[in-house]
């Protein structure tokens, strides 16, 4: 068995694949996921619900997978574009483009606190140069371990309403992803213990009173084992 990807939104989940077939493991809050992390490789493709493998010891993906993922995105440029501004607790922005009528879910894929449409444009080529421009003020990216180290903290209210000020706002977005954290979760590469909650790629799970923060995209690629057991983690000062 594989995980050969996850799906951050709507409904959080992983893909694993075994033997051509793929099955899709919900990461419900509440639940215990089980799995041992063997050996990782290139996690292949998925066409129309079904798994071609590839050995390639590159992960997540070789360069021959790499490559159909970046066309993909290429022609993600034609239509009507939104731009967009998000919020990361505490006080984390970026700009951002996606397609018209997709800000929502982007701004929940990529776990944003906040989120504001700020402008349309006719297209791809057009919104990335807007995003260009605003972006050297405000930020183009956010890493996953800024997120990572903002969930268990509120956004600045004042912060983010004095960014959102310079801009002529369409929508606004708050976002709850349904957990709270009390403290900061220790970072980790896991597929075990009771799931607490996604938000964006980050996977928020519990074991022994200590919660993880799993980014999703590390774990693409590994060979699992739902029998095994999985080795010891570091605990939380709180666990104790």
């Amino acid at each position: 068995m594989q995980i050969v990807g996850y799906e951050p939104v709507p409904d959080p989940a992983l893909l694993v694949a075994d033997a051509g077939a793929v099955e899709r493991v919900p990461l419900t809050a509440g639940t215990r996921l089980s799995y041992a992390l063997g050996e990782r490789h290139c996690a292949g493709v998925v066409q129309d619900d079904r798994h071609d493998a590839c050995p390639n010891a590159t992960a997540p993906y070789c360069s021959v997978h790499a490559d159909r993922w970046h066309e993909g995105m290429i022609a993600d440029r034609e239509g009507e574009h939104a731009v967009y501004l998000a919020g990361f607790a505490p006080a984390t922005f970026k700009v951002g483009v996606t397609r018209s009528g997709r800000v929502e879910t982007r701004l929940r894929e990529q776990g944003a606190d906040r989120g504001a449409h700020i402008l349309t444009v006719p297209d791809g080529a057009v919104a990335r140069e807007v995003e260009s421009d605003i972006g050297e003020t405000v930020g183009e990216r956010v890493r996953v371990a800024t997120k990572r180290r903002g969930l268990h903290r509120e956004v600045d209210d004042d912060a983010w309403a004095t960014l959102v000020a310079d801009h002529d706002v369409i929508a606004s977005y708050r976002f709850d992803y349904g957990f709270a954290l009390e403290e900061q979760p220790v970072p980790e590469t896991l597929a075990s213990g009771t799931i607490r909650g996604v938000q964006g790629r980050l996977l928020v799970v519990e074991t022994a009173g200590t919660a993880y923060a799993v980014d999703l995209r590390d774990l693409v690629g590994y060979e699992v084992d739902p029998d095994g057991d999985p080795p010891a983690r570091q605990s939380s000062l709180g666990a104790f």
